[in-house]
């Protein structure tokens, strides 16, 4: 049974979210207030340990001062420069427990792993946006100005840790990967995005993609459900839906997808309800570097066997 498009349909499909005419002067715009910002990382002992591994609490300055936290780990033999990769979690998580970060370390690579502000985890929410907050990121920051949108500030959090770690002596910058599933392929395309350093992404079922098609497939609940109550508090006639739905096109990863220098491998659940496939394919079918897609025919938004195995072995080819 389908709940989607056929294949050969998702392979051609462009997505159905406005673009907002700005979108390209909006993104440069963000990634200058970037430039002005100094990231400030500190670098502390963590309090887990392994033998062959430092691992260490990092905090760094994102944009609006949000001190914002990631788990660092590198091997504790290095000969000459590693590769380094950063791995993003899913929607009001965090980065879970180090002992999932070893086996990069192992295989003689560093790794990050960033906590969302405001989510699960350590990072900073420096908050201060007008109009309502209420009950998701998504929408937080929809009534004010576009550039006071959170996830804005959150891709913009991808590309600061990228910049912190890369300028490490022991780190090649020229080896650079991410990868994660739900938000956290979300933010693998944010990161490639907004990140040209970025050699390889591995996206699974990336999040935050295609805002329309999720609402006219009437998924809008689960990890999307802020979109239909936005709807029923603030316009429940939808008299603003153009205009709520062209302003989240700020934040719609599909319209990044284009910046992507690295090599992607995607995974996606041809059964997924969370985050639709047709979503997913708004923003593969405008990636321009090199990319291949998994198909997972019985899955949903669920563990896919191999994915995790298929993405380490992605990353050690950098």
């Amino acid at each position: 049974m389908l709940i989607d498009l056929t294949v050969p349909e998702l392979m051609k499909w462009q997505g159905l979210n406005p673009k907002p005419a700005d979108h390209d002067a909006y993104w440069d715009r963000a990634l200058k207030e970037l430039d002005t910002v100094n990231p400030e990382p500190e670098f502390k002992p963590a309090k887990f340990s392994a033998p062959f591994a430092d691992c260490f609490d990092l905090y760094y300055t994102g944009v609006r001062g949000a001190r914002v936290y990631a788990k660092f780990i590198k091997p504790k033999k290095i000969e000459g420069k590693i590769p380094a990769v950063f791995v993003f979690h899913g929607y009001t998580g965090s980065s879970g427990d180090w002992i999932n970060l070893l086996p990069f370390a192992a295989a003689g690579m560093a790794i990050a792993a960033m906590d969302c502000r405001g989510q699960g985890g350590l990072s900073e929410d420096s908050g201060g946006v007008k109009g309502n907050t209420y009950q998701g990121h998504i929408i937080r920051g929809l009534d004010d100005e576009p550039d006071n949108m959170l996830f804005r500030h959150i891709f913009l959090d991808t590309a600061q840790l990228v910049r912190v770690v890369s300028k490490l002596p022991e780190v090649d910058k020229n080896r650079l990967g991410c990868f994660g599933s739900s938000q956290g392929g979300g933010l693998t395309l944010a990161c490639a995005s907004l990140s040209p350093e970025i050699k390889r992404a591995a996206p699974c079922y990336p999040f935050l993609c295609d805002y329309r098609r999720v609402w006219e497939m009437d998924l809008a609940k689960g990890a999307y459900q802020e979109l239909q109550d936005y709807f029923r508090h603030f316009d429940p006639r939808h008299e603003r839906e153009e205009e709520v739905f062209t302003r989240l096109g700020y934040i719609d990863l599909q319209f990044l997808a284009s910046r992507i220098k690295a090599e992607v491998l995607m995974f996606t659940g041809l059964m997924d309800t969370i985050c639709p496939p047709s979503s997913q394919f708004a923003a593969y079918n405008k990636i321009n570097s090199p990319k291949q897609v998994k198909f997972y025919p019985d899955f949903g938004h669920e563990w896919l066997p191999d994915s995790s195995d298929l993405s380490f072995e992605f990353m050690m080819g950098l």
